[in-house]
């Protein structure tokens, strides 16, 4: 039985979900308490999955009522540990992975969070490596994400990256240094290392392979409400369409990408609430 069976209730409403156009869209939506945009309810269900964000799974299998609280005190200090947080990107990856595991059952190849040597340290490369189960196949997820309060300045930046990262040098040495953080213990080590090992072209990684990309943006239509509504979705789903149409139409590799799409309501306010929580955490 894998480890990661066991998931956090689903928390979003997905307003809009087609895996199968091109590309894929999911439109997450976090909703309203009590006329008041969900931040406080985000927060809390990004940190129910921070232990599987942030620990190698053979550290996984160590969880229980004895090891958890250092555990999670030790997941959350290699998050960050500083008070200049608002422009990091930990917790759009947070978020990321959580999309992922609730709305496609993945599974944490690894964590970017793996590759710090030090505590604060920012790290490039992509900013999720998971797979997803398809058949007898396993397909390799490698995400991006932009924790933006702008969706036209996160769309210009996530799209040069992705042209970037797809690259023939860029993937091969990837591959090289996620092979190297891939836990023994994980049932689908070894797969994946044969998927990217230097052996396959990568013609035939790129028909195994999906980029997720996360998009968050503060939005007129979570603005203008207080409560979901008919009119809310409506809205929501016009404005998420019109995104969809902007990103569509920049230059992109031929790579199937799924755009994931999360409208929040004031991003700082949000930061600021799961940094004290992290911190309380690492307390």
């Amino acid at each position: 039985m894998s480890l990661y069976q066991n998931k956090p209730p689903p928390f979003f409403e997905l307003v809009i979900h087609d895996a199968g156009s091109r590309p894929g869209i999911t439109g997450a939506s976090a909703g309203y308490e009590l006329g008041k945009f969900r931040n406080d309810e985000l927060a809390n269900y990004l940190f129910d999955w921070l232990p599987e964000f942030a620990l190698k799974y053979s550290e996984l299998e160590e969880f229980n009522s004895g090891t958890g609280m250092r555990l999670v005190k030790q997941a959350a200090k290699t998050v960050y540990t500083t008070d200049k947080y608002q422009k990091r990107g930990e917790f759009g990856e947070l978020l990321l992975h959580a999309l992922l595991r609730e709305v496609f059952n993945s599974e944490p190849a690894i964590s970017k969070i793996y590759y710090k040597s030090a505590t604060n340290e920012t790290v490039k490369g992509f900013d999720a490596v998971h797979i997803v189960e398809a058949g007898n196949d396993l397909e390799l997820w490698l995400g991006e994400v932009k924790f933006y309060k702008d969706v036209k300045a996160a769309i210009a930046d996530v799209t040069s990256e992705i042209r970037g990262h797809t690259e023939q040098n860029y993937l091969r040495n990837e591959f090289i240094l996620i092979g190297t953080k891939l836990d023994p213990r994980w049932k689908h080590a070894a797969k994946v290392r044969e998927l990217i090992g230097g052996r396959k072209s990568l013609d035939a990684v790129f028909a195994r392979l999906c980029l997720p990309v996360l998009l968050t943006y503060e939005s007129d239509c979570v603005a203008s409400h207080t409560t979901v509504c008919d009119a809310f979705k409506n809205q929501l789903k016009e404005e998420m369409a019109e995104i969809v149409k902007r990103f569509a139409a920049e230059p992109l590799p031929d790579i199937r990408i799924h755009l994931f799409l999360v409208p929040l309501h004031d991003k700082q306010t949000l930061v600021g609430m799961l940094h004290q929580k992290l911190e309380g955490m690492q307390r």
